[in-house]
């Protein structure tokens, strides 16, 4: 019934778009449906990539990861480093004609800081940013702080630069105006959640000259309309792809990767060679996860071979991998890891349940069922979980609810919603250091990302990086981090792998860069 009811769908949104054949047209299946459009508002990948394609950053990283200025056209930092200058690019425009100035930076940035890790970060060491002309603005420090750049460049969550009217408002709350600055339009009129994302090139844009790199350069539309086609079962997504009904899956269904591998028209291919952590979430504000023991009985039931196997399948790209800052990085550390890296021990775990005075207590877990790797993961820890006696209650929810779900603090017995643990995925490029991480930081003003663990002495610890100024005073604090992370267990790691994207062969310009970025991408007739 499913699969009849994805074909169907499928057939109206082809049929529609009929009259657009005239047009250039690139049909994507996103990662997930798209359901939140504030990319403040949510970490949720599916909604920075749906920034991507409206707005612009003031810098990106390249491909060797190095930021680059992209909205910005010059930048200085004073010789006490207390002071950075920025310059826009003349000549930008949002997509309503306005022009793109300094105010609207300023804005942005001030609203991305207060709910991003990265911004977060940055604005304990901010004194003031103000803008200084029409499209000069500068951050003035009260305190050293070298990584700015690569703060700005957060690739994870980008800083999109919106409209001042925009960006003014309440950070908790999410805008209701889309309008970017970037190489493609939105038109909400066009939006139908759980069917079609529709994008129109923008002829106003005005890309940098130096060639396309990672996501930074020059952005050039090369198609005229992007149309985001929701296909849940990943089955139909596959054969859509095959038989050329869309043209690229941003996120393939690893079982159905060797069927589009077989295909002499599809290209299987990895983007992101760091690849990613998967990793399992608790809410550390409610019983029973606000013990540590319970949290530690969690981890005792974790193999990560298995949670590799059930998401993946596919030895070549998966990684066991318990470091926090990610396996195959500068960072990465084996200090502060126990036997628990050895594999599950069921009694010991049982041990520290009852020990934290666990007596059987509902936990709710919640499932996203259209992410077939989530999917899997969350099934492997409800099994783990039932099996040293707890409670669990599974409830199934599609990507886009869960993450409008996360931000609910309550225990679900006092508000409908709540929930006590999810499970997700965090590119190693931006976690791959203690700033950009963006589930590491533990400060108790319960700003931090879902789940809300509070350390204040590893939040200590973990900022002490900014002043890291040699590669040996880097390590000593990445190891101590390390250390203290396995006694608060923000977090638990489920392992690391790659994964591909899969397009048809005729699509020349895909970027290597840590997501599906759709500039530089053009169709051979």
């Amino acid at each position: 019934m499913k699969l009849r009811q994805a074909l169907l769908a499928l057939a109206m949104v082809l049929a529609g778009g009929q009259a657009a054949q005239a047009q250039t047209v690139l049909r994507i299946v996103p990662q997930a449906d798209l359901k939140v459009l504030d990319p403040v508002w949510t970490t949720a990948t599916e909604t920075s990539s749906h920034g991507y394609m409206i707005y612009d950053v003031l810098f990106a990283l390249d491909s060797a990861l190095r930021p680059r200025p992209q909205m910005v056209e010059r930048w200085s930092r004073s010789a006490d480093g207390m002071t950075w200058r920025f310059s826009l690019r003349p000549g930008l425009v949002f997509h309503d004609g306005s022009p793109v100035e300094a105010k609207d930076a300023v804005a942005s940035l001030k609203r991305w800081s207060a709910r991003i890790v990265s911004g977060m970060t940055l604005m304990r060491h901010v004194q003031e940013v103000v803008a200084t002309g029409a499209l000069d603005f500068e951050i003035r420090l009260n305190s050293p702080f070298a990584p700015v750049l690569e703060q700005l460049s957060n690739p994870a969550v980008p800083l999109f630069v919106m409209r001042e009217e925009e960006a003014r408002t309440d950070p908790f709350k999410q805008i209701e105006k889309h309008v970017g600055s970037g190489p493609f339009t939105f038109d909400k009129a066009d939006w139908v959640p759980g069917s079609k994302v529709v994008y129109r090139r923008f002829a106003g844009y005005k890309p940098r000259p130096e060639p396309a790199d990672g996501l930074a350069g020059g952005k050039i539309a090369k198609v005229d309309r992007v149309e985001w086609i929701w296909i849940p079962d990943p089955t139909t997504a596959a054969q859509a792809l095959v038989a050329g009904e869309v043209d690229a899956l941003a996120v393939p269904s690893q079982d159905m990767v060797r069927v589009l591998k077989a295909s002499r028209n599809v290209v299987v291919r990895t983007l992101d060679r760091l690849g990613a952590h998967a990793i399992a979430r608790v809410n550390h504000l409610v019983p029973p996860f606000n013990d540590p023991r319970v949290r530690e009985a969690m981890l005792w039931t974790i193999d990560q071979r298995e949670y590799l196997a059930a998401m993946v399948g596919d030895r070549d790209v998966e990684r066991v991998c318990w470091a926090i800052f990610v396996c195959g990085t500068p960072y990465e550390s084996s200090a502060g890891l126990g036997d628990w890296t050895k594999g599950p021990d069921i009694a010991k775990a049982k041990a520290l349940l009852a020990a934290a005075g666990y007596k059987g207590e509902r936990v709710v877990v919640m499932d996203p069922t259209d992410l077939p790797l989530v999917h899997a993961a969350t099934l492997m820890t409800v099994q783990n979980l039932r099996a040293i006696g707890m409670n669990v209650e599974v409830q199934a929810v599609d990507w886009s609810t869960l993450s409008s779900r996360r931000p609910i603090k309550e225990h679900p017995d006092e508000k409908r919603g709540g929930w006590h643990v999810f499970h997700t995925t965090g590119p190693g490029i931006a976690q791959n250091n203690p700033l950009g991480n963006s589930v590491v930081p533990t400060p108790c003003d319960g700003k931090n990302y879902s789940g809300w663990p509070c350390d204040e002495a590893l939040e200590k610890t973990r900022l002490e990086f900014i002043t890291a100024d040699t590669p040996e005073k880097q390590k000593d604090v990445i190891d101590r981090v390390q250390t203290h992370f396995y006694r608060v267990l923000p977090y638990v790691i489920l392992g690391q792998f790659t994964a591909p994207v899969a397009y048809r062969a005729e699509l020349q310009g895909v970027l290597e860069a840590p997501r599906l970025v759709l500039w530089n991408v053009e169709k051979r007739r």
